[in-house]
């Protein structure tokens, strides 16, 4: 834009400000403008949310649906100390007495003299383990099916701190540690694994320093130094009157769908009861309410008239937005016939408020959770002969769907709204354009106005100047 410098010099007059003045009045319209462009740029934002929101509720209204979420499971223990679950959501329902009589154990040996220190040296030679299982009195042992042998070489410079990293990074499925006591240092070896078959014996042969077979353990060659302070054993319970055994205090597969995790022995059987899931079933019925509650206050506040400020929500009168309110509240004001037991939401326990939202009554859901095969119908049913017997979740995902779709309601008034916010850009631009030539025009025409005033004042003052020579006396 041209920047008015110099304008009234010749005619002393302040023509600087009359133009200032013109522009501003043909400018006036490009705040309008603006104005305008704010508020549909607020529309789309608006819409924006509106859009995720709408998501919300198809997902929820999605998790609803969900047939998987019908028929999950949960497990209870009257004694979670003893006997506790994992998993469960796929198992049949029904109820187990678990008595556990042992619990799966590693075996574990230490050396029976101590050492000085853990720096101190160990000798030389090989450390060989076999994992396996012993019998009762330590006088035989089987190998371990599948399990090779695995030999640790001990060298003259080891000491009790690096051989039990040795044996550690071996995978000989055992593991060492080394323990203070009273007398000294010992070094500790336990099975990686329960289980009365990851048993292990350990064979030593020296080499050029001694001391390396104090640290087998093989009662079939004789005793030895390292004594043993836990057998390998495997867990024992009875489950419904049927003994299990197992190397691990996990039992997987037992009962199909469920982990039972045994924690200690028990004297009288631990209740596991399988039932329905029905915590999971009112969180989902919750997070449905939630979405729908969120939706429907975002679009009363969009829409809402503020008579004390005499100020309207951003979608004010929009009709878009009074459809979609319209067809929000539609499922709720509509009765179905997928139950007979719940032909409305609120028998259901989600009763409608008087601002639009929904609450839940937990006594009624609890309720209508007793009979969970009719409640999913209410929810969940498809009818597609009789839209009419649709569930109510189901409603809504399709209404979410068609709002969201790419030629729904929201897409097609957002496209639109950004179509009027590039129009407005243009007429800005058209604006700027002809403000900036009317202001280039009033300047030439202001320029040679100014310059015709300094000539005419120019001549006026030629002229006083002669009439005052002519009426100077004559001396």
């Amino acid at each position: 834009m041209a920047t008015i410098t110099s304008l009234g010099i010749g005619s002393g007059i302040d023509i600087n400000s009359i133009v200032n003045q013109l522009v501003a009045l043909e400018r006036r319209p490009l705040q309008l403008m603006k104005n305008d462009a704010t508020r549909l740029q607020t529309q789309v934002s608006s819409f924006g949310r509106m859009q995720s929101l709408y998501s919300g509720l198809q997902s929820a209204s999605n998790a609803l649906n969900d047939a998987k979420l019908w028929t999950r499971s949960a497990a209870t223990s009257s004694d979670a100390t003893a006997v506790s679950s994992t998993g469960g959501n796929d198992a049949a329902a029904g109820n187990y007495a678990v008595t556990v009589q042992a619990l799966a154990s590693s075996q574990t040996v230490a050396s029976g003299s101590s050492f000085a220190a853990a720096t101190a040296l160990v000798g030389s030679g090989t450390l060989t383990f076999q994992l396996g299982s012993w019998n009762a009195d330590q006088t035989g042992f089987t190998d371990k099916p599948d399990s090779a042998a695995v030999t640790v070489d001990v060298t003259a410079t080891d000491t009790l701190q690096s051989l039990r990293d040795k044996i550690n990074a071996s995978s000989a499925g055992v593991t060492a540690s080394i323990v203070s006591d009273a007398s000294g240092v010992r070094l500790s070896l336990r099975s990686a694994s329960t289980g009365a078959e990851n048993g292990f014996r350990i064979n030593a042969a020296e080499s050029a320093a001694p001391g390396l077979a104090r640290l087998a353990y093989d009662p079939l060659s004789g005793p030895g130094e390292m004594t043993l302070t836990q057998s390998a054993g495997n867990a024992r319970a009875v489950i419904n009157g049927i003994a299990v055994v197992s190397a691990s205090n996990e039992l997987s597969g037992v009962i199909e769908g469920l982990t039972l995790r045994l924690r200690k022995e028990t004297a009288t059987p631990v209740d596991i009861a399988v039932t329905s899931d029905r915590t999971a079933v009112s969180a989902a019925v919750k997070a449905f309410t939630d979405a729908y509650n969120d939706l429907t206050r975002y679009l009363g506040e969009q829409t809402r008239f503020d008579a004390a400020t005499q100020t309207g929500g951003p979608l004010q009168g929009d009709s878009a937005v009074t459809s979609l309110q319209s067809r929000l509240r539609g499922p709720l004001n509509a009765s179905s016939g997928a139950s007979t037991a719940f032909a409305r939401l609120s028998d259901a326990g989600l009763e409608l408020q008087r601002d639009g939202t929904l609450k839940i009554n937990q006594t009624k859901l609890d309720g209508a959770m007793d009979k969970l095969a009719e409640l999913q119908k209410a929810f969940t049913n498809t009818d597609i002969a009789n839209p009419a017997n649709a569930g109510f979740t189901r409603r809504f995902a399709e209404l979410a769907t068609q709002v969201l779709a790419s030629e729904g309601s929201l897409s097609t008034r957002t496209a639109g709204l950004k179509k009027l916010i590039d129009k407005n850009s243009d007429n800005q631009t058209r604006l700027n354009d002809r403000v900036e030539r009317f202001q280039q025009r009033l300047v030439q025409q202001y320029t040679a106005m100014d310059a015709n005033v300094a000539r005419l004042n120019a001549l006026q003052s030629y002229v006083s100047q002669q009439i005052a020579a002519l009426n100077r006396p004559v001396s």
